[in-house]
């Protein structure tokens, strides 16, 4: 299986999202780096769907952006030339079903933590203020960039309820657009463009960054079987 990636830098520090596993990255100092772990991410994305694990797995960089983010922190702006694409239902549904299921994921790891205000890791500032580095604060922050992503595309969604209430919610805004499979490009804040395609690609990212913090503080804080592995880290 080649592994389609977009390779987004800022000089040297890489991030690399596939482009056939929509929300699958790799972070690295480098560009070789990370592409020697998008095949252990692909692995695991595919056991968390549920799908066959190829025994060949290739990545292939087919589109690059070069960004002045803070990259190393997982800043992002890139929008990759497919999302630019009209959706069909069925793809759209395909996808949303995914960013969904990694919602009700994402929700089943937070409630497993025994005490989601203990935590191993010491405080760390990025781009964005202080990193999250509690359960609880793992997932407010994850939960909570909700209304921030609709609203790049001009859905007026909230925060309120669990992770997965509020983007299901989201959705059911959204498709009260007559045109919403159109795929329309948006120039959102910051510069940065935004597309219905774009959102589901970055809930599920966004979802996997902070899955798998969560996961490897819960396992360092209370021990390796303390918790389940949902995403298959």
């Amino acid at each position: 299986m080649v592994i389609k990636c977009i390779w987004e830098h800022n000089w040297s520090d890489t991030l690399l999202y596939a482009e056939n596993c929509i929300g699958a990255f790799a972070r690295g100092e480098n560009k070789e780096i990370a592409l020697s772990k998008m095949p252990d991410e692909i692995k695991a994305y595919l056991k968390w769907r549920g799908e066959s694990v190829p025994e060949i797995l290739v990545p292939e960089i087919v589109e690059e952006k070069q960004s002045e983010l803070n990259i190393a922190d997982a800043d992002s702006d890139v929008i990759f030339n497919s999302e630019k694409q009209p959706l069909t239902k069925e793809e759209y549904l395909e996808l949303k079903a995914l960013a969904l299921k990694s919602a009700e994921d994402f929700l089943a790891l937070y409630n497993s933590i025994p005490d989601k205000d203990k935590t191993c890791l010491p405080k760390r500032k990025t781009f964005y203020g202080d990193v999250p580095i509690t359960a609880n604060e793992m997932y407010e922050h994850t939960k909570n960039v909700n209304s921030y992503y609709f609203g790049e595309i001009g859905v007026g969604a909230d925060n309120r309820g669990t992770i997965l209430e509020c983007r299901q919610r989201g959705f059911e805004l959204l498709e009260k657009q007559a045109d919403y499979l159109d795929n329309k490009v948006f120039d959102g804040s910051y510069g940065e463009q935004w597309s219905l395609r774009k959102v589901l690609r970055r809930f599920i990212w966004h979802d996997r960054i902070h899955a798998k913090a969560m996961y490897k503080m819960a396992v360092n804080t209370f021990g390796q079987n303390s918790v389940p592995n949902i995403f298959e880290f």
